[in-house]
């Protein structure tokens, strides 16, 4: 086992934050190859900016989005059951930390949870969210890290007391983000976070289900409109950043089911004939023609726990919500990955 370096100062009410200085997207060089391809498709890693953020945060308050409500509601419930199976001690890992009442929610249902450490390639962001629930921790341990979490972490080698290390590895992954990911990278993910983990640990995660499609399509386009204006607002941002000229009002938002592939797709659809520049290229986008924005695969309890197994995770616990099929697995490892 690597040694934990030494702790640094507290910063902010943090045990620590360190970065690992993750490698920076190139957003133009993104951007040009996404509209580039036959099928033009943009990268959903650039949808939040500030305003990308807000809208998001908005979307998940929408009657229709019954994601967060759900997941929390469900978390709520069997949070008795997480507290037996972490048992005291347990140090807490959210790779992409986001809502902080998720992880609030676990947190008080754990038993004396050793040490909590958010991680996210924004540092600004990660360090704030971690900073936030210090002030109202003020006896947990809690650090947090700049860090891609689709790469590999020597989790021993963070600067946390000899108590946090010893206690069981939890890994928090809520709100069914890893069905934004295309399959082959979802199980590449999950063989990530398998990595984290070692004997008697366990991957806490979220994943949505498959429902009626009336359902789904309506919680990715909701009637107010916030989803829409969500995908448009990457429009926005390209126009300011990239000094392009895309005239976001010929564009249409459209969320479709597709049950051949189990996932919902967003995409955003041509109102006309188009000609816009964008980073100094020349684009041309025909009626009807459309732009890939994002995918949100859903699963059945076996899909998902299928997948897992070839990550060399085994499905000790899985709950399903009463209300909206939704699910969350408690997941440990198994083997090896294939």
């Amino acid at each position: 086992m690597t040694e934990p370096r030494k702790m640094p100062s507290q910063t902010g009410g943090l045990s620590f934050f360190e970065d690992m200085h993750p490698p920076a997207a190139d957003f133009r060089a993104d951007i040009l190859a996404g509209l580039s391809k036959p099928q033009k498709a943009l990268p959903p890693k650039y949808y939040y900016d500030e305003e990308g953020s807000r809208l998001f945060d908005a979307i998940t308050e929408q009657p229709e989005y019954y994601v967060t409500g759900t997941e929390l509601e469900l978390m709520r419930t069997i949070g008795p059951e997480l507290r037996e199976l972490a048992g005291e001690g347990a140090l807490v890992l959210e790779p992409g930390a986001g809502s902080s009442v998720k992880i609030r929610t676990l947190l008080d249902a754990l038993d004396s949870p050793s040490a909590y450490v958010g991680m996210d390639i924004s540092g600004d962001h990660v360090r704030s969210a971690c900073e936030a629930l210090a002030a109202d921790y003020p006896s947990l341990e809690i650090g947090a890290l700049c860090h891609d979490f689709t790469q590999s972490l020597d989790v021993a080698a963070l600067p946390l007391s000899a108590k946090a290390h010893a206690g069981r590895r939890l890994v928090f992954f809520p709100g069914s983000t890893i069905g934004n990911f295309e399959l082959i990278d979802a199980l590449a993910l999950l063989k990530t976070l398998r990595g984290w983990l070692r004997e008697g640990d366990a991957l806490l995660i979220g994943a949505d289900m498959r429902k009626a499609s009336e359902a789904l399509e309506a919680a990715y386009d909701d009637e107010a409109g916030v989803t829409a204006a969500f995908n448009l607002n990457l429009i926005a941002r390209i126009n300011r950043e990239l000094d392009g000229d895309i005239d976001a009002d010929g564009l249409q938002y459209r969320a479709l089911w597709n049950p051949y592939r189990s996932r919902v797709e967003m995409y955003l659809v041509a109102r006309r004939d188009m000609h816009f520049t964008v980073g100094g290229e020349r684009f041309v986008i025909r009626k009807d023609e459309t732009i890939h924005m994002e995918n949100s695969h859903k699963f059945t309890l076996e899909t998902f726990q299928d997948l897992a197994a070839k990550a060399g995770l085994r499905s000790r616990k899985a709950w399903v919500s009463a209300r909206e099929p939704f699910s969350i697995h408690w997941l440990e490892p198994a083997g090896e990955a294939c």
